[in-house]
């Protein structure tokens, strides 16, 4: 394999494209989008930096692999600042719980909530590292592509009791609904349900703890312009603006890809970090076992989608942390509402992001970037028009962070816009407007997701959220690791 072709900037197509470009393997990155990113795309309003997301940068180390690679150093194209606490929670009686790997700050807060749960939590902590070492280091990068993988993996599982979910393990350790709720929302962080997600997500307690969160100076969106840099300088090309409309295939091959301007170029090998239905419906549209994947993969559970508020706002706010969780009154009856029932339902929990309190750069001077995020039904499950609803939606979330946080909230506004269920299908062909692709449930996990490299197709593969391991900064880089293997064995 002398060429390839990713179709998709987003981190797992970026993290991808270096990884085969360090290996000499010249490759072409090709983004539909005017600027790369994926999810990680970004806009500028009136002085402010607004970014999509993903906000929350975890385990540092595998980003630093991608410029290792070449013998460079990270910090010389981005600069990773902490975030501490990495997350603020707070309740609709007023209880603030401030999260954060500082041991003796974390018991305090946790003995402010339920002084038993201390132990329990020191017992939760050893497990979380059982499955961080067993479900992350040794499976994290690593590509399931056969049944026989899977079952090699099941003892690990079965000792972890990984057909609990994240909220019922926790719920073993610690008997406070409010650390319970602490210490399994993680899992909307990747579009799981903390009700129904395996246990093994739990591993993300660990990473937090052992790596710490960080924030990229300048925005998320400077991540992502270090990576293209990277990528870049050791000779890969990047086209913009001008969506892949077919992959085409001969036989059993992936031989190119078509776009939307009319170029078409070869490739020994194809990649897709686009969504998952769209790659095999509509980007492989005639293939015949493509055609089969499509049948399987709409009989599929997938994650929510979000809907978010971004805000630009008059006056600065040290007292709001970088990360707040603002939990609604109900917790696993609104799981079920998104989930199951496909509700919009009158109260919703938020994250909050405020990026200007570590960053003061992102605004004007004397002024706050902000945006709030609510899990919202796929459209699947919620098939609304969201011109319609998303307006009322976007009043009652301003209204509700004015009611726990900035009072006169609406005078403050200098500018803001949302972005809802109906971008997520627009701007990232993601299906039904999922946020997060597959929902990762045991039997959409490992194995059962999309595999790195297509069973009928030999030359070709998946990264992102779709695919082994799945959706949030690490997993997507760690699938462009495992993705990265496969493909350079294959030369």
């Amino acid at each position: 394999m002398k060429t390839a072709i990713v179709i998709g900037s987003g981190f797992g197509g970026l993290a991808l494209a270096i990884r085969l470009q360090s290996a000499g393997v010249q490759t072409t990155i090709v983004e539909s989008r005017d600027k790369p990113g994926g999810r990680a795309y970004y806009w500028e309003r009136d002085g402010f930096t607004f970014d999509a997301g993903p906000t929350v940068i975890t385990d540092p180390n595998c980003l630093r692999e991608l410029w290792s690679l070449t013998g460079r150093d990270m910090s010389d194209d981005i600069v990773l600042d902490p975030v501490n606490p990495f997350y603020r929670l707070n309740w609709v009686d007023g209880t603030n719980f401030d999260y954060t790997n500082d041991d003796t700050l974390l018991r305090s807060e946790i003995a402010k909530l339920e002084p038993d749960d201390v132990a329990g939590y020191q017992r939760f902590l050893d497990y979380a590292a059982g499955v961080y070492r067993e479900g992350y280091e040794k499976l994290g990068h690593v590509a399931f592509l056969d049944f026989a993988s899977m079952v090699k993996a099941a003892p690990a599982l079965a000792k972890y009791q990984a057909w609990n979910s994240v909220y019922a393990m926790v719920s073993k350790f610690v008997k406070s609904e409010k650390l319970r709720e602490a210490l399994s929302f993680h899992t909307l962080l990747v579009g799981g349900n903390p009700m129904t997600t395996s246990a093994i997500y739990a591993l993300i307690h660990k990473l937090e703890r052992d790596g710490g969160v960080w924030f990229a100076r300048g925005g998320t969106n400077r991540l992502v312009a270090a990576m293209v840099t990277q990528f870049e300088r050791i000779g890969g090309v990047l086209r913009l603006g001008d969506p892949v409309t077919r992959i085409e295939t001969l036989g059993d091959r992936a031989t190119g890809v078509v776009t939307k301007s009319g170029w078409s170029s070869q490739a020994d090998a194809i990649a897709s970090n686009a969504d998952i239905m769209h790659s095999y419906r509509d980007l492989l549209g005639d293939n015949r076992s493509a055609k089969r994947t499509t049948a399987r993969l709409e009989r599929k559970k997938y994650s929510p989608s979000l809907f978010v508020v971004h805000f630009g706002i008059k006056g600065t706010w040290p007292g709001i942390p970088h990360h707040m969780i603002l939990f609604g009154p109900r917790y696993k009856g609104l799981l079920t509402d998104i989930y199951d029932h496909g509700v919009l339902a009158e109260d919703f929990s938020l994250y909050l992001h405020h990026p200007t309190v570590t960053d003061p750069s992102l605004a004007p001077e004397g002024h706050s970037t902000f945006y709030a995020l609510a899990p919202v039904p796929h459209m699947g499950k919620f098939p609304m028009d969201w011109a319609e609803v998303g307006p009322i939606l976007e009043k009652r979330i301003l209204d509700e962070v004015g009611r726990r946080l900035i009072p006169d909230i609406h005078e403050r506004i200098v500018t803001k816009f949302s972005y809802a269920p109906s971008d997520f299908a627009t701007d990232l062909n993601a299906h039904m407007g999922s946020a997060f692709s597959l929902e990762p449930i045991l039997t959409q996990s490992a194995y059962f997701r999309v595999h790195n490299r297509d069973d009928a197709i030999p030359n070709l593969f998946f990264v992102g959220a779709g695919t082994h391991p799945g959706a949030g900064i690490p997993g997507v880089v760690g699938s462009a690791k495992a993705t990265a293997r496969l493909m350079l064995e294959d030369r």
